[in-house]
């Protein structure tokens, strides 16, 4: 474990340096980023067009063998003041656009009893939005100096952190807005959360493969894992109880960390065919769900106390024609909600296991999704710089989604006809 260093709450403007939780200095030369963060990061740099050539041949992101189309300026821009409308003829989904980033919306919360909606971007601002108007209600300042990757909030909504690609986290108050402290590593930090008691943070290492488990409070180092993963982490994440930390990676593989033991209970390794993009835990902490670059969701059984290499999953397939970028359940479970990198979104039933929905209406890839306490609306954020707020809660009385459920029926039916006959006929 290594040794705590600590940085003084009422001094926000001084910066409070960790112990570096990667390899030892020199290892990797300064700024040296991972095909995993270049391919992250590439609406928000230009580049020659040579590496554009290079990086278009490796990135694992594409939809199908060609690029998708560029939107032009024009498109892009999205009108200023607040669209309603049906999303489609069939579904009736009222939604609102929420527009006020200057780039891509890497990541979006609710907070404040669904009052406030949270958001981070590629333009290196974290907003506080109104929920009801749409307005943005803060600019939190002394802003991250590079593109944002990860915001996380506390349950109670009291403070909020950033991750950026300027190799920080840094943490404010919700209410006043105020900095409350910045830490800053000496790798590039891809993932960052609270956990649900409020008392840690995790944080997720890009070219260093590790995770760092910090005190929120007092702003020390709790443990560095090095190496936890053989490639660059994508998202990391605490259990509802505070005392596991699940991370997946770019090497396909899910670990579970115990915070008071200090040891991987759970390790999963090929638990997709490409690259995991996103992990969350169901409030009961027993189930864990994956999105990955697959173009498939996986639930895993990770009951605490069993302690395997192999865990029995579900796997949720068809929602998204690309790779999946991030998933959510509600929290009651009776739902999980996905962003995908086609462009919509996807709504599944859990219990039955196929998607009753897909939003679509974003113009480029959804990156975050999430879903209100109250289960009524759902928040996607793309790299199109605009937010999406859902209204769910007729979803189950619209005719599409009232379609697919009897489509379901009959195709159950059909199959425990046909498993009938089988085992007659054996």
């Amino acid at each position: 474990m290594a040794s705590p260093r600590r940085c003084s709450q009422t001094a926000p403007d001084r910066e409070c340096k960790l112990p570096p939780p990667s390899a030892p200095a020199g290892e990797y030369p300064p700024g040296k980023l991972s095909w995993g963060t270049l391919a992250r990061a590439l609406g928000r740099f230009t580049l020659s067009i040579p590496h554009t050539r290079l990086l278009a041949t490796l990135d694992p992101l594409a939809l199908d063998r060609e690029p998708p189309p560029q939107l032009s300026p024009e498109k892009q821009q999205m009108p200023e003041k607040l669209i309603w409308g049906d999303q489609e003829p069939l579904s009736k989904i009222p939604f609102k656009i929420l527009s006020g980033h200057e780039h891509a919306v890497s990541t979006c919360h609710f907070c404040v009893d669904d009052t406030k909606l949270l958001s981070g971007s590629h333009d290196c601002t974290v907003k506080l939005w109104d929920a009801v108007d749409g307005s943005v209600v803060r600019d939190f300042e002394h802003r991250p100096k590079a593109p944002v990757v990860e915001c996380s909030i506390t349950a109670d909504s009291s403070r909020v952190i950033a991750a950026s690609y300027d190799k920080t986290v840094r943490a404010w108050d919700l209410e006043t807005g105020k900095l409350l402290w910045k830490v800053r590593y000496d790798t590039f930090i891809v993932s960052c959360k609270f956990s649900p008691d409020g008392k840690y943070v995790v944080s997720g290492f890009d070219v260093d493969h590790g995770i760092c488990i910090m005190d929120a409070e007092n702003i020390t180092t709790v443990s560095v894992i090095k190496d936890h993963h053989t490639r660059s982490i994508t998202s990391c994440c605490f259990d509802p109880d505070s005392q596991r930390v699940a991370s997946v990676s770019l090497d396909r593989c899910i670990k579970i960390w115990d915070v008071t033991s200090q040891a991987t209970l759970l390790t999963i390794t090929k638990a997709h065919s490409n690259a995991i993009s996103n992990c969350c835990f169901t409030f009961s902490g027993h189930f864990l769900c994956t999105s990955s670059w697959d173009k498939n969701l996986k639930i895993w059984n990770v009951h605490t106390g069993e302690f395997r290499n192999r865990g029995a999953c579900v796997t949720l397939m068809q929602g998204h024609e690309g790779s999946v970028s991030s998933c959510h359940f509600a929290r009651d479970s009776s739902f999980l909600i996905s962003g995908g990198f086609d462009r919509t979104v996807a709504i599944w039933d859990v219990a039955e296991g196929y998607r009753k929905l897909s939003l679509k209406g974003h113009n480029d890839w959804v990156m975050d999704v999430a879903i209100s306490n109250n289960k009524k609306w759902i928040l996607s954020a793309s790299k199109d710089r605009t937010m999406r707020l859902w209204n769910i809660e007729e979803i189950d009385e619209i005719p599409l989604v009232i379609k697919y459920k009897k489509a379901m029926g009959l195709k159950v039916k059909q199959e425990k006809k046909e498993a009938y006959l089988k085992l007659k006929q054996g």
